[in-house]
């Protein structure tokens, strides 16, 4: 019978010839998925026979990952900021460098928050669950993936906390919040072919890009914050590397000061915060 190590060895071939860059790291923690079991015990059990219905399911996350279908969304979780959150193809697969976004809002106390683009929920969740006194709403344009951050919600105890609206950025919405907090599509249409396979066929576009200079959100958002927030309330955005002072120009443009800036786990630019 077929044993856990002869069944890596295939995969990471598989994987490796599809492209994908982590092969060995990928094919264990798909293996420990099909076995059920935590990723730490597999050295444990490699040895071991596998049932063929095991390694039938682990081929069908192989074949999954060798179509460039994001670990996440096979495995149907992200880790965050320590939490377990739900993803799906509806929603942005929750990123490291977006917990510096979360750091940077923890630096001073909240009370009402708004996450504009919610997605998944893991930034607002994060905030509510590191901030138990807190209450917040998070907004998105995709009704797909509201049901997945109020699924988040109901997983992390925080339904009653947490309300999730349909709006176009925060035109639904009625302030004041004393946060908000933003991860909006920054990538400018002509970088989309940089992206790599599993980000552009997997996750929705209109996570990833606004179809033209990757700034629009910035525009809409920042322009509409001084109704939003409360007095002396801050709003904390995400952005690419490169677009630090196209950003910080659109808020100054909004009549917002700018009062920090956060760099990711890389030093490069990422967040910028505001304040009314």
């Amino acid at each position: 019978m077929t044993s856990g190590n002869d069944l890596i060895r295939a995969a990471v071939l598989q994987l490796r010839a599809a492209g994908v860059e982590d092969a060995p790291r990928d094919a264990r923690l798909l293996l420990a998925e099909a076995l059920g079991i935590a990723a730490a015990r597999l050295t444990l059990v490699l040895p071991d026979p596998v049932t063929v219905d095991t390694a039938a399911r682990f081929q069908g996350f192989v074949d999954q990952r060798a179509a460039r279908q994001p670990m996440a969304q096979i495995l149907g979780r992200r880790l965050f900021y320590g939490r377990s959150f739900r993803v799906t193809r509806d929603v942005l697969d929750p990123r490291p460098e977006t917990e510096e976004l979360v750091a940077a809002a923890l630096e001073a106390p909240f009370t009402r928050v708004l996450d504009i683009g919610t997605g998944s929920g893991c930034i607002l969740l994060t905030l509510l669950s590191e901030q138990p006194s807190a209450t917040g709403v998070g907004v998105d344009l995709s009704p797909a993936a509201l049901a997945v951050a109020q699924d988040n919600a109901v997983q992390l105890g925080l339904q009653a906390r947490a309300q999730f609206i349909l709006s176009d950025w925060g035109a639904a919405v009625v302030g004041p919040f004393d946060l908000i907090v933003s991860n909006p599509p920054y990538i400018a249409l002509d970088e989309m072919p940089t992206l790599a396979p599993d980000v552009t066929a997997w996750e929705p576009d209109m996570a990833l890009t606004d179809g033209g200079d990757g700034l629009a959100a910035y525009r809409a958002i920042l322009a509409d914050a001084p109704r939003l927030l409360a007095p002396q309330g801050r709003i904390i955005v995400e952005f690419g590397p490169t677009q630090a002072e196209a950003v910080r120009a659109i808020g100054l443009a909004a009549g917002l000061r700018c009062t920090g800036l956060r760099k990711d786990m890389d030093g490069r630019d990422r967040n910028l915060i505001f304040s009314h």
